[in-house]
């Protein structure tokens, strides 16, 4: 398949990528054939992806309010995926125009996207990074230029933990992150689950599961007292490690079988 210029030379287009089609089920454009062929894919096996994406995306827009109404002015979107509607520098910069942001991503789409659209906008800025390498992040130049680690930070983990898989060492990195992190921060995490998952709807779900390990970030879905075990170290806010949908909701977003909680280190 023929690379048109603005793609970063290192994307296979014969091979599709998580955070592509998350992007696809969003409603989002910065998407290639390969990425639109797996997520319909998943669609056919559960159609109800494209609502538990949006359902992410309100999980992420109220812990940003959460965070803000807590004090925290800068954010660390790690696996922040492609730029759509509701991003978080929009979201905070909208209620204080001071609010600080960097977004990593391991996806070079997503980054190429996010560095254009940051193009004028001091404040905010993205990296091409591995969370499961955080002293990659945390050491990057750009990321120190932005954020003050002197001081409370919004670390953000929405919907990505899941592509992260135990020989990973996930728990690992969240406690190198937190160490990182000023008293007085805050860290959010959602995290897809098959508690609650009926027998067929687990069938269904290696289907799915199928379909990921075609690409370079397989499902690896957790438990809630998995999920929960994430927030070692950190004082859990209300109402704690929760099915996403019932955490502070503002609206009536689709159930998922997934949590979502918020935790401060003090």
């Amino acid at each position: 398949m023929e690379q048109a210029s603005w793609v970063p030379s290192s994307v296979d287009l014969d091979r599709p990528s998580a955070a592509r089609m998350y992007d696809y089920f969003l409603g989002g454009s910065h998407n290639f054939a390969v990425d639109r062929e797996a997520a319909k894919s998943v669609e056919q096996i559960f159609p109800g992806m494209s609502g538990a994406a949006r359902a992410n995306r309100s999980f992420l827009r109220r812990a940003v309010r959460y965070l803000l109404s807590q004090g925290i002015d800068q954010f660390l979107d790690l696996g922040s995926g492609i730029p759509t509607v509701g991003n978080v520098h929009e979201i905070a910069q909208q209620t204080n125009p001071a609010a600080r942001v960097v977004y990593a991503d391991v996806e070079p789409v997503a980054v190429a996207h996010s560095t254009a659209l940051l193009a004028d906008n001091p404040l905010a800025s993205a990296i091409q990074a591995d969370l499961r390498d955080p002293d990659s992040v945390l050491g990057n130049e750009e990321v120190r230029a932005v954020l003050d680690f002197d001081r409370p930070i919004g670390l953000l983990m929405v919907a990505v933990l899941h592509f992260v898989p135990d020989e990973d060492e996930p728990a690992a990195a969240i406690a190198r992150y937190r160490e990182a992190l000023a008293p007085g921060s805050f860290v959010a995490i959602s995290h897809a689950s098959w508690d609650g998952v009926s027998q067929e709807g687990r069938e269904s779900g290696e289907q799915v599961n199928a379909i990921y390990r075609r690409t370079d970030s397989p499902l690896v879905l957790r438990t809630g007292a998995e999920v929960a075990a994430f927030f070692t170290g950190l004082e859990v806010v209300e109402p704690g490690v929760a099915p996403l949908s019932e955490w502070r909701p503002d609206s009536d977003d689709a159930y998922i079988s997934a949590y979502a909680g918020v935790g401060k280190k003090v």
